[in-house]
């Protein structure tokens, strides 16, 4: 058995918009700060070399918590995928409005997992 060496570098690329087809006149889908949230890449996930876009939807409250999420689009790799549902419904984020006033809505993350 061989002990095989290499670097990994790590990039996440986190995109946040609103759930098509929920934004109407008025509502601004919640949001929040990459920089501020940590998602850990799989232990197994970097061995395997494994890599995609996680596609999720997260319902925020109106205090910035995460009281429901779905996955959307998987990225091929149910290890990817758990951790980054799990890493990112731990974030706080900034919490949605209707009207002008902080209200619960619907926010879509696009999570792409990638080593160079």
């Amino acid at each position: 058995m061989s002990n095989k060496k290499f670097a990994i570098s790590l990039f996440a690329a986190l995109f946040v918009s609103g759930v098509a087809g929920s934004a109407i006149a008025g509502e601004v889908s919640a949001s929040f700060d990459p920089s501020k949230c940590k998602v850990d890449y799989p232990k197994a996930s970097l061995m395997n070399e494994e890599q995609g876009v996680t596609s999720m939807s997260f319902l925020v409250n109106a205090d910035g918590s995460v009281s429901d999420s779905k996955l959307e689009k998987s990225s091929g790799f149910k290890g990817l995928d758990k951790a980054a549902m799990k890493g990112l419904a731990a974030c706080k984020f900034k919490p949605g409005s209707k009207d002008g006033a902080p209200a619960q809505t619907w926010a879509k993350v696009d999570y792409a997992w990638k080593l160079d």
